[in-house]
């Protein structure tokens, strides 16, 4: 590692699942010498591992940083709620000072194979509201601050290889990731004037907490343990890539450190694929 954001600070979102990108991509902008703010929804969400009861989600995760001998702080707050991220902004500036780095790993998968005839506008409302209109809301909290200061900026998305390929039984999911890139490249042209970047990152086949209520439904209706669904699963996910295997959430935060380093500073408005070659466009 390195020093290579040493006196910047990192707001990242969706970082208290355990295996979790946010999580992975917290703790490698500390590796890297940022001072960071980690947020969730939830502050220890569940997690449908063996092994991970004793987990502590954002408590765990600032002492991660400080073990790096980077500052941490830590706030529960959904993306979607605007008054929640405006305090949790609000709570690093004045820790802080400032936000140099925003990385938005927040999200929800929603139900799986539900076709758009046998759909609930429930499940649609939360993908969108989490999804989409969450990343709207902490741009907008963030970004307003980078504008003010005129120092620049790096913002960087998790999306998903669903918003360039949908799949049948995935339509919410997909549009509400669509929609995510969408609002990228026209946030990217609207700070550019400031030197702010925005990417996205577009993952594939991933094993994060991010399955585990899918798995948790899918291998009781199968009348199997979760591990067998998840290993069942896992190994078809993996006959799928050119690469032949899962993602790891180290992949994504080694793309979210280039983005949000001085290595990429005339890219902007991207949606870059990190998913073993299973989407090349």
């Amino acid at each position: 590692m390195s020093n290579a954001l040493s006196g910047k600070v990192a707001f990242v979102t969706g970082a208290a699942a355990k295996r979790g990108m946010g999580r992975a991509v917290a703790v490698r902008m500390a590796a890297e010498g940022a001072d960071v703010m980690v947020t969730d929804k939830f502050a220890a969400p569940q997690s449908a591992w063996a092994g991970d009861e004793g987990w502590k989600g954002l408590e765990d995760v600032v002492k991660e940083i400080e073990t790096l001998g980077r500052k941490a702080i830590s706030a529960v707050a959904g993306v979607e709620n605007s008054k929640e991220v405006d305090m949790a902004v609000k709570a690093t500036l004045d820790r802080f000072g400032k936000i140099d780095i925003l990385i938005n790993c927040a999200g929800t998968r929603g139900p799986v194979g539900v076709n758009i005839v046998d759909g609930d506008e429930k499940d649609w409302r939360l993908l969108f509201d989490v999804n989409t209109l969450g990343t709207m809301i902490v741009s907008r909290a963030v970004a307003k601050d980078m504008i003010r200061r005129n120092e620049g900026g790096k913002i960087v998305h998790i999306a998903s290889a669903a918003g360039k390929l949908a799949c049948p039984g995935s339509a919410a999911y997909a549009a509400s990731k669509w929609a995510v890139i969408g609002i990228v490249q026209a946030l990217a042209m609207e700070l550019a004037p400031y030197l702010i970047n925005v990417n996205a990152i577009n993952p594939g086949f991933f094993a994060t907490n991010l399955r585990d209520d899918d798995a948790t439904i899918r291998s009781r209706k199968a009348g199997i343990t979760i591990e067998q669904f998840r290993e069942d699963e896992y190994k078809t996910l993996r006959s799928m890539v050119p690469l032949k295997r899962m993602g790891r959430v180290e992949d994504i935060a080694d793309v979210v450190y280039f983005l949000v380093s001085d290595q990429s500073q005339y890219m902007t408005g991207q949606a870059i694929n990190v998913t073993g070659g299973t989407l090349m466009h």
